[in-house]
Protein backbone atom coordinates (compact mmCIF):
# COMPACT_ATOMS: atom_id res chain seq x y z
CA UNK A 1 0.00 0.00 0.00
CA UNK A 2 0.98 3.87 -0.22
CA UNK A 3 0.17 7.16 0.62
CA UNK A 4 -2.08 6.91 -3.05
CA UNK A 5 -3.51 3.47 -3.19
CA UNK A 6 -7.38 2.86 -2.34
CA UNK A 7 -8.09 1.96 1.25
CA UNK A 8 -11.81 1.12 3.20
CA UNK A 9 -12.47 2.25 6.54
CA UNK A 10 -15.67 0.50 7.33
CA UNK A 11 -18.46 1.32 4.88
CA UNK A 12 -16.41 4.17 3.61
CA UNK A 13 -14.36 3.40 0.67
CA UNK A 14 -11.75 5.69 -0.46
CA UNK A 15 -9.69 6.29 -3.82
CA UNK A 16 -6.72 7.10 -1.62
CA UNK A 17 -5.59 7.28 2.12
CA UNK A 18 -4.81 11.75 2.03
CA UNK A 19 -7.85 12.63 4.05
CA UNK A 20 -8.86 16.35 4.32
CA UNK A 21 -8.91 17.07 8.64
CA UNK A 22 -11.59 18.81 10.30
CA UNK A 23 -11.38 22.36 9.52
CA UNK A 24 -12.69 25.65 11.57
CA UNK A 25 -13.84 28.45 8.67
CA UNK A 26 -17.04 29.68 9.86
CA UNK A 27 -18.06 30.81 6.53
CA UNK A 28 -22.14 29.89 7.43
CA UNK A 29 -23.50 33.00 9.08
CA UNK A 30 -25.95 33.81 11.85
CA UNK A 31 -28.04 31.21 11.36
CA UNK A 32 -25.69 28.09 10.35
CA UNK A 33 -26.73 27.49 7.36
CA UNK A 34 -23.76 26.66 5.00
CA UNK A 35 -24.63 28.66 1.56
CA UNK A 36 -22.90 28.39 -1.92
CA UNK A 37 -19.56 29.18 -1.05
CA UNK A 38 -19.55 26.66 1.44
CA UNK A 39 -20.50 24.11 -1.91
CA UNK A 40 -17.96 25.18 -3.89
CA UNK A 41 -15.03 24.78 -0.87
CA UNK A 42 -16.11 21.22 -0.63
CA UNK A 43 -16.57 20.20 -4.17
CA UNK A 44 -13.25 21.60 -4.61
CA UNK A 45 -11.49 19.29 -2.45
CA UNK A 46 -13.04 15.88 -3.58
CA UNK A 47 -9.85 14.34 -5.38
CA UNK A 48 -8.91 14.02 -1.29
CA UNK A 49 -9.79 10.47 -0.24
CA UNK A 50 -12.05 11.86 2.61
CA UNK A 51 -13.26 14.54 3.53
CA UNK A 52 -14.06 15.32 7.04
CA UNK A 53 -16.58 18.94 7.02
CA UNK A 54 -15.73 21.42 9.43
CA UNK A 55 -17.11 20.85 13.25
CA UNK A 56 -20.93 21.06 13.38
CA UNK A 57 -22.80 22.21 15.92
CA UNK A 58 -25.50 19.40 16.96
CA UNK A 59 -27.77 21.54 19.23
CA UNK A 60 -27.87 25.67 19.48
CA UNK A 61 -26.58 25.15 22.93
CA UNK A 62 -23.55 23.28 21.35
CA UNK A 63 -22.58 26.34 19.17
CA UNK A 64 -18.62 27.03 19.61
CA UNK A 65 -17.98 29.52 17.06
CA UNK A 66 -19.91 32.57 15.73
CA UNK A 67 -20.82 31.81 11.40
CA UNK A 68 -20.58 27.82 12.62
CA UNK A 69 -22.90 25.56 10.74
CA UNK A 70 -25.05 23.42 12.42
CA UNK A 71 -27.27 20.48 11.89
CA UNK A 72 -30.43 21.36 13.81
CA UNK A 73 -32.54 22.99 11.54
CA UNK A 74 -34.12 21.73 8.11
CA UNK A 75 -33.31 25.21 5.95
CA UNK A 76 -29.30 23.03 7.66
CA UNK A 77 -30.19 19.95 6.09
CA UNK A 78 -31.63 21.03 2.75
CA UNK A 79 -28.35 23.34 2.59
CA UNK A 80 -26.15 20.34 3.17
CA UNK A 81 -27.75 18.03 0.84
CA UNK A 82 -25.74 20.27 -1.61
CA UNK A 83 -22.74 20.28 -0.49
CA UNK A 84 -22.64 16.82 -0.64
CA UNK A 85 -24.34 16.40 -4.18
CA UNK A 86 -21.41 18.55 -5.16
CA UNK A 87 -18.68 16.47 -3.45
CA UNK A 88 -20.18 13.24 -4.58
CA UNK A 89 -20.61 14.80 -8.48
CA UNK A 90 -16.97 14.68 -8.34
CA UNK A 91 -16.24 11.59 -7.20
CA UNK A 92 -16.19 12.21 -3.75
CA UNK A 93 -16.97 11.15 0.05
CA UNK A 94 -17.52 13.10 2.98
CA UNK A 95 -18.52 12.64 6.60
CA UNK A 96 -19.86 15.07 9.30
CA UNK A 97 -18.24 15.95 12.13
CA UNK A 98 -20.66 16.15 15.20
CA UNK A 99 -19.72 18.63 17.69
CA UNK A 100 -20.85 20.27 20.94
CA UNK A 101 -18.26 22.90 21.77
CA UNK A 102 -18.92 22.66 25.54
CA UNK A 103 -17.79 25.56 27.94
CA UNK A 104 -15.62 26.28 24.81
CA UNK A 105 -18.15 28.98 23.99
CA UNK A 106 -20.59 32.05 25.44
CA UNK A 107 -23.86 32.84 25.25
CA UNK A 108 -23.99 35.34 22.55
CA UNK A 109 -22.76 32.32 20.33
CA UNK A 110 -24.80 29.95 21.23
CA UNK A 111 -28.20 32.59 21.99
CA UNK A 112 -29.16 30.22 24.82
CA UNK A 113 -29.00 30.86 28.75
CA UNK A 114 -25.74 28.91 29.84
CA UNK A 115 -22.68 27.25 28.98
CA UNK A 116 -22.65 23.62 29.24
CA UNK A 117 -20.06 21.12 30.50
CA UNK A 118 -18.83 18.22 32.86
CA UNK A 119 -18.29 20.71 35.89
CA UNK A 120 -18.77 24.36 36.45
CA UNK A 121 -15.29 25.23 35.95
CA UNK A 122 -14.71 27.93 33.76
CA UNK A 123 -11.92 27.98 30.88
CA UNK A 124 -8.94 31.16 31.99
CA UNK A 125 -9.18 33.08 28.76
CA UNK A 126 -11.16 34.86 26.28
CA UNK A 127 -13.46 33.71 23.75
CA UNK A 128 -14.45 35.90 20.50
CA UNK A 129 -17.89 36.78 20.66
CA UNK A 130 -20.30 38.77 17.86
CA UNK A 131 -19.35 41.75 20.61
CA UNK A 132 -16.12 41.66 21.09
CA UNK A 133 -13.62 39.77 23.17
CA UNK A 134 -15.20 38.43 26.35
CA UNK A 135 -14.10 36.28 29.22
CA UNK A 136 -15.13 32.54 29.38
CA UNK A 137 -18.35 32.07 31.75
CA UNK A 138 -18.60 29.64 34.38
CA UNK A 139 -20.28 26.47 32.69
CA UNK A 140 -23.18 24.73 34.00
CA UNK A 141 -22.40 21.17 35.00
CA UNK A 142 -24.78 18.82 33.06
CA UNK A 143 -27.02 16.57 35.05
CA UNK A 144 -27.01 12.66 34.07
CA UNK A 145 -30.39 13.47 33.18
CA UNK A 146 -29.51 16.12 30.70
CA UNK A 147 -26.09 13.73 29.68
CA UNK A 148 -28.87 11.69 28.20
CA UNK A 149 -30.24 14.66 26.44
CA UNK A 150 -26.91 15.73 25.09
CA UNK A 151 -26.31 12.11 23.67
CA UNK A 152 -29.59 11.70 22.22
CA UNK A 153 -28.83 15.44 20.06
CA UNK A 154 -25.65 13.65 18.99
CA UNK A 155 -27.52 10.70 17.29
CA UNK A 156 -30.40 13.06 16.07
CA UNK A 157 -27.52 15.08 14.31
CA UNK A 158 -26.30 11.66 13.29
CA UNK A 159 -29.80 10.75 11.81
CA UNK A 160 -29.94 14.41 10.13
CA UNK A 161 -26.15 13.64 8.19
CA UNK A 162 -27.08 10.75 6.64
CA UNK A 163 -30.13 12.55 5.54
CA UNK A 164 -28.29 15.44 3.80
CA UNK A 165 -26.50 12.70 2.10
CA UNK A 166 -23.42 12.37 4.53
CA UNK A 167 -20.91 8.88 3.77
CA UNK A 168 -20.84 8.86 7.62
CA UNK A 169 -19.96 10.82 10.60
CA UNK A 170 -17.25 11.82 12.80
CA UNK A 171 -17.67 12.08 16.65
CA UNK A 172 -15.66 15.17 17.79
CA UNK A 173 -13.88 13.86 20.91
CA UNK A 174 -11.02 16.57 20.56
CA UNK A 175 -9.27 19.71 20.95
CA UNK A 176 -11.16 20.69 24.22
CA UNK A 177 -14.67 20.17 23.14
CA UNK A 178 -17.41 18.34 25.39
CA UNK A 179 -16.75 14.83 24.84
CA UNK A 180 -12.82 15.60 25.19
CA UNK A 181 -13.71 17.62 28.39
CA UNK A 182 -15.25 14.26 29.83
CA UNK A 183 -11.47 12.46 29.50
CA UNK A 184 -9.71 15.61 30.72
CA UNK A 185 -9.22 15.14 34.65
CA UNK A 186 -8.77 18.85 34.62
CA UNK A 187 -12.64 20.07 33.15
CA UNK A 188 -14.19 16.77 34.38
CA UNK A 189 -14.22 16.75 38.42
CA UNK A 190 -17.46 14.93 39.04
CA UNK A 191 -18.09 12.63 41.49
CA UNK A 192 -20.90 10.11 39.41
CA UNK A 193 -20.54 7.57 37.34
CA UNK A 194 -19.31 10.28 34.66
CA UNK A 195 -16.27 11.10 36.63
CA UNK A 196 -12.79 10.49 38.87
CA UNK A 197 -11.78 6.93 38.12
CA UNK A 198 -10.16 6.93 33.87
CA UNK A 199 -12.76 4.55 33.12
CA UNK A 200 -15.74 6.74 34.12
CA UNK A 201 -14.45 9.78 32.68
CA UNK A 202 -14.61 7.51 29.52
CA UNK A 203 -17.85 6.44 30.19
CA UNK A 204 -19.96 9.25 28.34
CA UNK A 205 -18.14 9.19 25.30
CA UNK A 206 -18.17 5.60 24.65
CA UNK A 207 -22.55 6.42 25.55
CA UNK A 208 -22.64 9.27 22.82
CA UNK A 209 -20.44 7.07 20.35
CA UNK A 210 -22.54 3.56 20.96
CA UNK A 211 -25.91 5.69 20.29
CA UNK A 212 -24.20 7.11 17.06
CA UNK A 213 -23.57 3.82 15.47
CA UNK A 214 -26.50 1.77 16.80
CA UNK A 215 -28.21 4.75 14.56
CA UNK A 216 -26.52 5.33 11.71
CA UNK A 217 -24.32 2.01 11.30
CA UNK A 218 -20.60 1.88 13.17
CA UNK A 219 -19.21 1.15 9.26
CA UNK A 220 -20.19 5.52 8.86
CA UNK A 221 -18.84 6.11 12.45
CA UNK A 222 -15.72 7.50 13.30
CA UNK A 223 -14.09 9.03 16.18
CA UNK A 224 -11.88 11.80 16.80
CA UNK A 225 -9.17 11.83 19.69
CA UNK A 226 -5.85 14.25 20.79
CA UNK A 227 -4.64 13.23 23.80
CA UNK A 228 -2.17 15.19 25.47
CA UNK A 229 -3.15 18.19 23.38
CA UNK A 230 -3.07 19.94 26.21
CA UNK A 231 -5.58 22.81 24.70
CA UNK A 232 -8.30 24.92 25.99
CA UNK A 233 -7.34 23.83 29.67
CA UNK A 234 -8.46 20.42 29.21
CA UNK A 235 -5.20 19.01 30.35
CA UNK A 236 -3.29 15.64 30.48
CA UNK A 237 -0.67 16.14 31.97
CA UNK A 238 -0.09 12.95 33.30
CA UNK A 239 1.00 10.00 30.88
CA UNK A 240 0.18 7.17 33.16
CA UNK A 241 -3.40 8.39 33.28
CA UNK A 242 -3.80 9.37 29.92
CA UNK A 243 -2.76 5.92 28.75
CA UNK A 244 -5.13 4.15 31.21
CA UNK A 245 -8.10 6.75 29.97
CA UNK A 246 -7.92 6.50 26.30
CA UNK A 247 -6.97 2.94 27.10
CA UNK A 248 -10.12 2.36 28.54
CA UNK A 249 -11.98 4.11 26.03
CA UNK A 250 -10.48 2.18 23.06
CA UNK A 251 -11.12 -1.20 24.75
CA UNK A 252 -15.01 0.74 24.97
CA UNK A 253 -15.10 1.49 21.42
CA UNK A 254 -13.35 -2.04 19.93
CA UNK A 255 -16.34 -3.83 19.87
CA UNK A 256 -18.21 -1.38 18.21
CA UNK A 257 -16.46 -2.02 14.53
CA UNK A 258 -16.01 1.53 13.95
CA UNK A 259 -14.64 2.71 10.77
CA UNK A 260 -11.89 4.46 11.97
CA UNK A 261 -10.16 5.95 14.33
CA UNK A 262 -8.38 9.24 14.23
CA UNK A 263 -5.83 10.49 16.86
CA UNK A 264 -4.14 14.17 16.61
CA UNK A 265 -1.15 13.78 18.04
CA UNK A 266 2.64 14.90 17.97
CA UNK A 267 3.84 11.37 17.63
CA UNK A 268 1.75 8.98 15.45
CA UNK A 269 4.47 6.53 15.19
CA UNK A 270 4.70 6.60 19.07
CA UNK A 271 4.24 4.28 21.60
CA UNK A 272 0.76 5.78 23.05
CA UNK A 273 -0.77 6.69 19.46
CA UNK A 274 0.02 2.73 18.31
CA UNK A 275 -0.78 1.22 21.30
CA UNK A 276 -4.44 3.02 21.43
CA UNK A 277 -4.49 1.66 17.74
CA UNK A 278 -3.82 -1.49 18.62
CA UNK A 279 -6.16 -1.46 21.36
CA UNK A 280 -8.87 0.36 19.10
CA UNK A 281 -8.28 -2.76 16.69
CA UNK A 282 -9.41 -1.10 13.45
CA UNK A 283 -8.62 1.54 10.99
CA UNK A 284 -6.05 4.87 12.05
CA UNK A 285 -6.24 7.77 10.85
CA UNK A 286 -3.33 9.67 11.97
CA UNK A 287 -2.83 13.36 12.19
CA UNK A 288 -0.15 15.09 13.35
CA UNK A 289 0.13 18.45 12.48
CA UNK A 290 -1.20 20.82 14.78
CA UNK A 291 2.10 22.04 15.51
CA UNK A 292 3.20 22.24 12.27
CA UNK A 293 2.50 21.56 8.76
CA UNK A 294 2.36 17.66 7.61
CA UNK A 295 4.69 17.55 4.45
CA UNK A 296 4.48 15.38 1.70
CA UNK A 297 7.03 13.43 2.67
CA UNK A 298 5.61 12.65 6.39
CA UNK A 299 2.61 11.50 5.26
CA UNK A 300 3.84 8.91 2.60
CA UNK A 301 6.34 7.89 5.50
CA UNK A 302 3.08 6.99 7.96
CA UNK A 303 1.91 5.17 5.43
CA UNK A 304 5.28 3.21 3.84
CA UNK A 305 6.05 2.10 7.38
CA UNK A 306 2.34 1.24 8.43
CA UNK A 307 2.01 3.27 10.88
CA UNK A 308 -1.29 4.99 9.65
CA UNK A 309 -4.03 3.62 7.00
CA UNK A 310 -4.47 7.09 6.44
CA UNK A 311 -3.22 10.56 7.10
CA UNK A 312 -5.55 13.67 7.92
CA UNK A 313 -4.21 17.09 5.96
CA UNK A 314 -5.30 20.42 7.24
CA UNK A 315 -3.60 23.33 6.22
CA UNK A 316 -2.15 22.41 2.95
CA UNK A 317 -5.63 20.82 2.30
CA UNK A 318 -6.57 24.99 2.25
CA UNK A 319 -4.68 25.69 0.52
CA UNK A 320 -4.45 23.00 -1.89
CA UNK A 321 -7.64 22.04 -3.44
CA UNK A 322 -6.09 19.83 -5.88
CA UNK A 323 -3.36 18.37 -3.27
CA UNK A 324 -3.24 14.69 -4.32
CA UNK A 325 -2.86 15.45 -7.80
CA UNK A 326 -0.19 18.00 -7.01
CA UNK A 327 1.79 15.27 -4.44
CA UNK A 328 1.31 12.34 -6.64
CA UNK A 329 3.33 14.25 -9.00
CA UNK A 330 5.85 16.21 -6.87
CA UNK A 331 4.40 19.28 -8.16
CA UNK A 332 4.66 22.80 -6.20
CA UNK A 333 2.54 23.52 -3.45
CA UNK A 334 0.48 27.00 -3.03
CA UNK A 335 1.20 27.88 0.40
CA UNK A 336 -1.57 28.30 3.39
CA UNK A 337 -2.46 32.04 4.05
CA UNK A 338 -3.20 31.81 8.52
CA UNK A 339 -4.68 35.52 7.67
CA UNK A 340 -7.91 34.18 5.43
CA UNK A 341 -8.25 31.13 7.63
CA UNK A 342 -11.52 32.47 9.75
CA UNK A 343 -13.77 35.12 8.25
CA UNK A 344 -16.14 35.88 5.47
CA UNK A 345 -15.72 35.24 1.80
CA UNK A 346 -13.87 33.48 -1.17
CA UNK A 347 -10.79 34.93 0.39
CA UNK A 348 -8.16 32.11 1.19
CA UNK A 349 -11.25 29.55 1.00
CA UNK A 350 -12.25 29.15 -2.86
CA UNK A 351 -9.76 31.27 -4.53
CA UNK A 352 -6.74 29.68 -3.86
CA UNK A 353 -5.32 28.24 -7.84
CA UNK A 354 -5.57 25.12 -8.83
CA UNK A 355 -2.41 23.40 -10.63
CA UNK A 356 -3.42 24.48 -14.12
CA UNK A 357 -4.10 27.88 -13.23
CA UNK A 358 -0.32 27.64 -11.17
CA UNK A 359 1.45 26.51 -14.00
CA UNK A 360 -0.07 29.22 -16.81
CA UNK A 361 1.35 31.62 -13.89
CA UNK A 362 4.60 30.16 -13.89
CA UNK A 363 4.42 28.81 -10.65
Amino acid sequence: MDLFSPVSLGDLHLANRIVMAPLTRVRSGEDGVPGDLVVEHYAQRATLGLIISEGVYISEESRAFWGQPGIVTDAQVTAWRKVTDAVHAEGGRIVMQLMHGGRVSHTAITRTDRIVAPSAIAINGEVRTPQGKAPFPVPHALTADELTTVRDEFVAAAVRAIEAGFDGVEVHSANGYLLHEFLSPASNQRDDAFGGSPENRAAFVLDVTTAVADAVGAGRVGIRVSPSHNIQDALETDQADVAATYGALMDGLKPLGLAYLSVLHNEPTGDLVQGLRTRFGGKLIANSGFGTVTTRDEAIALIDSSHADAVAIGRMAIANPDLVARWQGEHPENQPNPGTFYGDGALGYTDYPRLDESALAGA
